[in-house]
């Protein structure tokens, strides 16, 4: 995203407060190009009843352009009127439009455990009301207005904060900071500040604890693109489109959550594509949430798909990313129903053949691999129950058939590099319509090159070019049960 006049605008500003005030970190910049590291969200229901996830988390997230030390720097807690006696201590440095995720205790209980956390303390948050300072001092500051102070968020009930408290929080709602842009769409980064919690921090239910080792989020000028190749990271193997996440560009705008991330069609009013990684972590006892909802994360002014929309239709809302495969959590389950996952999908298509193959990908994570997957639709117009149609509901595109790319690895690190010419590949287009369930998903196999040549889109592009041409040409001819 280049958002050249507001950022020359947030320079004269960021001078000007520290001309004035004498301190730079009490003086933040007021928009996308914050000068200084911040709190980018904050969870106090880590292992509480019905919580998330095990552990409470701190993240901090870096929108500069420059590496910053953390040496001699800490987070610190407060209850909601108590003092800062709670602190861990930070090391190593935190890089430029990255995140740095601080684990902290657990109540015993969860569902779901943290990414790899860049350092970790035992400090009980409320899982409702409290205070967290991140501090250039190991020792214990007195709020707020402390000179030693960085950033700080007060919420719920907390009597000290920036401007005005944020919302209170629970065990499964976090405190999380706005993007770069002052919105809450996902992959923009989480550097919005103008020193006041009530405005900058939302209290959401998508908790998205990002460590260093996490995709990076907005960088400000430069196109918003997640780095792939990651181990386990929902895109490791490429991003098929180059999708961004610029509004600007609204027909392949980039959304990271998660669960997985996905490239947005705003005039189609469905994704493009949808990419997930799986294996058998990701499969747990949580029951089938049917929390179908618009999705509160596009950018502000995009139509936002309701869920009753394809309700009389004749269309299925289709999940890309299916439920099945997010049951670890209510938090993961619960995000595989926002409309932004979905396509009008043929009841035939959906519920037997595509069904069908994502029961097998599931075996296959069971058996011990572990699954790189990217499905969407493509073309104009499909059948469903009650016959041809372009649309349905307020405009959202019907496409003429689906299309999935498998790739297959036993479970192991240093995935990008283990891909081969004999890794297994399984690739398959379906008609969207009544007539896909009159043969197997097996009889829809095609090669990865005829997909691309189809949609226009590069797959695996973070595969050595040798080996993602010679498995790209191939039809899979694996067994289908």
């Amino acid at each position: 995203m280049v958002f050249k006049n507001k950022k020359l605008s947030l320079l004269v500003l960021s001078s000007v407060l520290f001309l004035s005030s004498g301190s730079f970190f009490n003086a933040p910049a007021q928009a996308a190009s914050a000068s200084h590291v911040v709190i980018s969200e904050v969870y106090g229901g880590g292992g509480n009843s019905g919580s998330s996830y095990k552990n409470d988390y701190i993240e901090l997230y870096n929108p500069t352009s420059s590496s910053v030390s953390l040496s001699g720097w800490s987070v610190q807690y407060a209850s909601s009127t108590g003092s800062f006696s709670n602190i861990t201590n930070l090391t190593g440095s935190i890089g430029p439009h990255e995140y740095y995720l601080v684990k902290q205790a657990s109540g015993g209980g969860g569902t779901a455990d943290l990414p790899a956390a860049d350092a970790a303390g035992n400090i009980n948050l409320s899982a409702s009301s409290g205070k967290v300072a991140l501090a250039k001092v190991t020792s214990s500051v007195s709020g707020s207005s402390n000179a030693n102070v960085v950033d700080f968020i007060g919420y719920g009930s907390a009597n000290d904060y920036e401007g005005a408290p944020s919302g209170t929080v629970s065990a499964t709602k976090s405190a999380e900071r706005k993007n770069d842009s002052g919105g809450t769409a996902d992959g923009q980064g989480n550097g919005w500040d103008t020193n006041n919690n009530s405005s900058d921090i939302v209290v959401t239910s998508s908790l998205d604890p990002q460590s260093s080792t996490s995709s990076s989020g907005g960088t400000g000028s430069d196109t918003g693109t997640v780095p792939s190749g990651m181990d386990d990271d929902n895109m490791g193997m490429g991003n098929p489109s180059s999708a961004t996440a610029s509004t600007s560009n609204s027909a392949d705008y980039l959304m990271t959550k998660s669960q997985y991330d996905l490239s947005y069609n705003n005039s189609k009013h469905i994704p493009n594509w949808v990419s997930w990684h799986l294996d058998s972590a990701d499969e747990g006892s949580t029951a089938r949430q049917d929390t179908f909802r618009e999705d509160t994360s596009l950018p502000a002014g995009w139509y936002q798909v309701q869920e009753t929309e394809f309700s009389g239709s004749g269309f299925d809302r289709g999940h890309m990313c299916p439920s099945a495969d997010r049951t670890a959590s209510v938090t993961d389950n619960s995000a595989t129903f926002l409309m932004t996952n979905m396509i009008p999908q043929a009841p035939k298509n959906n519920q037997i053949t595509w069904a069908n193959l994502e029961n097998y990908s599931r075996s296959l994570a069971d058996a011990g691999n572990e699954l790189y997957i990217i499905s969407g639709g493509y073309g104009t117009g499909g059948t469903g129950s009650n016959g041809y149609k372009t649309t349905v509901g307020n405009g959202v595109a019907v496409p003429a058939k689906t299309w999935k790319v498998i790739v297959v690895l036993p479970k192991g690190t240093n995935d990008v590099s283990r891909v081969s010419t004999s890794t297994r590949v399984i690739a398959v287009v379906m008609p969207n319509d009544q007539t896909a369930s009159s043969k197997p998903w097996s009889s829809y196999r095609v090669s990865v090159d005829s997909i691309e040549a189809m949609t226009g889109y590069n797959f695996l592009s973070a595969v050595p070019a040798s080996v993602q041409n010679a498995i790209e040409a191939s039809v899979d001819s694996g067994p289908a049960s």
